[in-house]
């Protein structure tokens, strides 16, 4: 048996934000001493790091935020009152997940290959994005 709890998945909103409920999951794990190794080194970085940059919100403050709570709705009202952004700004963040990396960023688009290659699935023309990658990586997909 695995001994990773996986976050949910990076596709998961809370107040209009893609991710946020997985990051919020990962920082509640690390909080606790649970958050697998795979994880550790990328916490507030990637996808974390994005939703911080596009939130406007620094990664220490957000982890004393989810520290100090006790529910994902406390957090959800944290994030609306300090963190206001418009919808257009949610939409492109939630797009920018979705599509990277872009079709013409090849380094990119090579790493991706190469992690799906090391994960065993480089036959799934399915996984077109790292938001793909990470649920198929976590089997949700």
């Amino acid at each position: 048996m695995s001994d990773i709890i996986y976050p949910r998945s990076p596709r998961e909103t809370m107040c209009g934000w893609m991710h946020l409920p997985r990051f919020i999951d990962k920082i509640r794990l690390h909080l606790a001493g649970k958050l697998h190794a795979d994880y550790q080194a990328n916490l507030t970085k990637g996808f974390d790091g994005l939703w911080l940059e596009t939130a406007g919100v620094k990664a220490e403050q957000f982890i004393e935020v989810v520290r100090n709570s006790i529910t994902d709705g406390q957090v959800c009202d944290w994030v609306c009152r300090n963190a206001p952004q418009p919808d257009s700004v949610k939409a492109a963040h939630r797009d920018r997940m979705l599509n990277y990396p872009a079709k013409d960023d090849a380094e990119m688009q090579a790493r991706l290959k190469l992690r799906k290659e090391q994960a065993g699935m480089g036959g799934r023309d399915d996984i077109r994005s790292f938001v793909d990658f990470i649920d198929a990586d976590e089997k949700r997909i």
